[in-house]
């Protein structure tokens, strides 16, 4: 409903701040008592505040404008707090529908969620972002200043721009399809190159310039997939196109689905049919036909519905956050109103894969980054 997406819309990137008490003290605790003599300037005011962290606007000393983002006081606990609540939603869920055991969905939550806690590890994210989209003309990632960080306190440079909401709104036809365009690059540049993706697409991690450019923020929640899981989202897609039953069945299991008998594919093949349709033809159009995001949830509804008359299906967590991409960009992408070649697009990073290629490079470029390579099962 409206008022609930305005409401929550809000909390993306303008939730209620912490004072300039709590600032001072955290500030102090992460850079040392001399903090604000590290800044040429700091607002006390927060600029942006969200679910984990708020960001202040300061200035270096050689004049540079800065993002500092402040981790809020016992978040840690405060997720765990979490976390066991929607352990509990989930569990009564499943007293009433069988349709999706969300066990996986939590375990991958959980381990994200934790992840994104740890500012040190998102300052190493931030930096393989901006590696691996370096040759990317159409997207900016700020830099990280490790000087100026902490486990609890993350600065990088600040990189102004509109939000997309009102971008969306005012810019011409060809403006927002550059910029669906650059979100689209931004998005799976680093997926089917490195097997690398952000798992946080909301409107509050991205603004975006007059020239169409995206400005790409908030790398705590990234998802690194082993390079077979990449190989079979690859694998689905030429097999819808050729309807081919078998190659369809060999990539979800590549996935991690289990046991998928010929109702489960068909069931599977819907929500997927939907996901990859913009792909399949090779002309101009926009993302999906209907103008309404219902359009989606009406398919979910089918999905689960006929899910449940077959007993049920266990998404495995590699699963969530690749989902959660899609349907976010998905959602921008309607937003824009942007009518692209999404077939050409896809295919200009699809046409060059090679396995061996993806698992070299992801590989170097975590190493180079000091992240795990994941496992490979």
């Amino acid at each position: 409903p409206d008022d609930y997406a305005r409401e929550l819309a809000e909390l993306q990137a303008n939730a209620p701040a912490m004072g300039w008490p709590f600032v001072r003290r955290r500030m102090a605790a992460e850079l040392g008592v001399d903090w604000q003599g590290q800044f040429a300037d700091f607002d006390r005011e927060a600029a942006r505040a969200a679910s984990l962290g708020q960001v202040h606007k300061a200035v270096s000393h050689d004049g540079a404008a800065l993002a500092c983002k402040l981790q809020y006081p016992d978040m840690a606990s405060t997720v765990a707090a979490d976390l066991n609540q929607l352990k509990l939603v989930f569990s009564l869920y499943r007293r009433y529908d069988s349709a999706i055991d969300p066990s996986q969905i939590h375990a991958e939550l959980a381990e994200r969620l934790t992840e994104e806690l740890d500012y040190e590890r998102e300052a190493r994210h931030t930096k393989l972002y901006g590696a691996m989209l370096a040759d990317e003309p159409g997207v900016r990632v700020p830099e990280v200043q490790d000087t100026l960080s902490s486990g609890r306190l993350l600065t990088t440079g600040w990189l102004e721009g509109q939000p997309m909401a009102s971008f969306a709104e005012t810019a011409d036809s060809e403006v927002r399809k550059a910029a669906a365009l650059n979100m689209f690059r931004a998005w799976y540049v680093p997926f089917y190159g490195y097997g690398v993706i952000h798992g946080d697409p909301h409107l509050g991690n991205y603004t975006v310039n007059e020239d169409a450019t995206i400005n790409l923020y908030d790398f705590g929640c990234i998802r690194v997939f082993p390079p077979a899981f990449v190989r079979g989202v690859i694998e689905l897609y030429h097999a819808l196109r050729e309807a081919d039953r078998e190659r369809a069945v060999h990539a979800y299991e590549s996935w991690g689905f289990e046991d998928i008998s010929n109702d489960l594919l068909d069931t599977l093949n819907i929500w997927a049919g939907f996901l990859y349709r913009p792909l399949m033809e090779d002309k101009v159009q926009r993302i999906q036909e209907s103008e309404s995001g219902l359009y989606g949830a009406n398919i979910a509804h089918q999905v689960q519905a006929k899910l449940r008359e077959l007993g049920g299906v266990t998404p495995p967590r590699e699963f969530v956050l690749m989902d959660r991409a899609a349907v976010g960009l998905g959602s921008v992408f309607l937003r824009l109103r942007a009518e692209l070649n999404w077939h050409r697009v896809f295919h200009e990073l699809i046409d060059t894969f090679d396995i061996d290629g993806l698992a070299d490079r992801q590989a170097t470029m975590l190493a180079a980054h000091e992240l795990a390579v994941p496992d490979a099962g």
